[in-house]
């Protein structure tokens, strides 16, 4: 049970990180009529994938915590990687946003902002990537 919920909890966070940066928010940008109608959709649309990744790492940590206690420590790498993506979603979300949606140095926190969603969506492939793989036999 807990590898099945542990991998679900890192595929629900790729893909969502996968369909919202990759596909959904392109699609309003291309699609609606002006880019401020997109990027306020955008917006909103970050702000809950913000949410969805934070309660995918907190299930994530829960369970790498349990798994570190009964192998002795091994998960090391895991915990590290869901650590960092955790970080790069709090810090797009209460960093950066803020300074996009007050219209601070918009090519500068774009840039940040992108850097930030780019390096939680390794994080997590990387945390998914651990998550199928075989367990070792004892």
């Amino acid at each position: 049970m807990k590898t099945r919920l542990t991998l679900l909890a890192a595929a629900l966070w790729w893909g969502s990180l996968t369909a919202m940066g990759f596909i959904a928010v392109p699609l309003l940008f291309a699609h609606l009529p002006t880019p401020a109608m997109a990027g306020n959709m955008a917006a909103q649309l970050f702000h809950a994938q913000s949410w969805v990744s934070v309660v995918c790492a907190m299930v994530l940590l829960v369970y790498a915590q349990k798994d570190r206690e009964a192998k002795a420590g091994q998960p090391q790498a895991a915990i590290a990687l869901i650590v960092a993506g955790l970080l790069c979603a709090l810090l797009g979300e209460y960093a950066v946003a803020p300074r996009i949606v007050a219209r601070e140095n918009l090519r500068l926190w774009h840039s940040v902002g992108s850097a930030l969603y780019l390096l939680q969506w390794l994080c997590a492939a990387a945390v998914l990537w651990r998550a199928g793989r075989k367990p070792e036999a004892p």
